[in-house]
């Protein structure tokens, strides 16, 4: 099935590895020219060039870091610069630290809301004007299952992309007649680095093989997912294909999410 991506710009944050990267190497392979955001450059170069190497298309890098908003401001003005346009953005980052409510002060949820929902704000900003003038554009934020499914020790995420998925759903409202689709991805396990740092040992990546059966046990499929299934919802709803779509929030979970929507 052709996708109909050739010759579209993507900008992808947290591209330098985990769902990020996956998303943008499949954008990539679609035909897409891609810009490829995250806060390190040396990482970022060199997920940068296996795209390039592995799909031939034209990639770009920014190294930025979207908790700042003079970078927000940067990203996507280095973007255009290069490309031209944007087409679809793709809001990805990492998380907040994870702990009880009570126990943090003013500066960590401000740094949350930083990461979490005005990166998001800021960025989308930045694109619209342009996705508007061409009557075509994609916004699609990718947060995590938790903010439907609220666990303990989450609440900096799931307060903070709560505001995303409220934002995504209006700003959906406000642009359906723009030729702008928004959408909100919550991913459930997923086999990236982080599943150490929240259900391993603590550390990137460190996950024992018994904490990956506890894991699928309580997923229906009976097994994590990969950040590739994540890419391929994000693929097909940044094609004409989805245009009919729009204001969704999508669970990509294995059949672990437990409302009935």
């Amino acid at each position: 099935m052709d996708l109909n991506l050739k010759q579209r710009t993507a900008l992808v944050g947290g591209a330098s590895k985990g769902i990020g990267y996956a998303i943008a190497h499949l954008l990539a392979t679609e035909g897409m020219q891609v810009a490829l955001v995250a806060r390190h450059a040396e990482p970022l170069a060199e997920a940068a060039q296996r795209i390039r190497d592995e799909t031939g298309a034209t990639v770009f890098t920014i190294a930025a870091d979207i908790r700042l908003a003079d970078d927000c401001t940067r990203i996507v003005a280095q973007a255009l610069q290069h490309f031209g346009r944007i087409d679809v953005l793709v809001n990805n980052d990492g998380a907040p630290p994870l702990g009880p409510l009570q126990s943090f002060d003013d500066l960590k949820w401000a740094r949350a809301v930083e990461q979490n929902l005005m990166s998001v704000v800021r960025l989308t900003r930045g694109v619209l004007p342009g996705m508007t003038a061409n009557q075509w554009g994609r916004i699609i934020n990718i947060t995590a299952l938790s903010v439907l499914q609220p666990m303990v020790n989450f609440g900096l995420s799931v307060a903070t992309w709560a505001g995303v998925i409220g934002y995504a759903k209006t700003l959906s409202l406000e642009m359906a007649t723009q030729g702008v689709t928004v959408h909100t991805i919550c991913p459930g396990r997923i086999a990236t680095s982080r599943l150490g740092t929240v259900f391993g040992s603590g550390q990137p990546g460190e996950v024992s093989a018994d904490e990956l059966a506890k894991m699928a046990s309580g997923i229906p499929m009976g097994r994590v997912g990969a950040p590739d299934e994540i890419a391929g919802l994000v693929a097909f709803l940044a094609s004409p294909w989805a245009a009919y779509m729009t204001g969704c929030v999508h669970h990509v979970d294995g059949g672990r999410g437990a409302s009935l929507l």
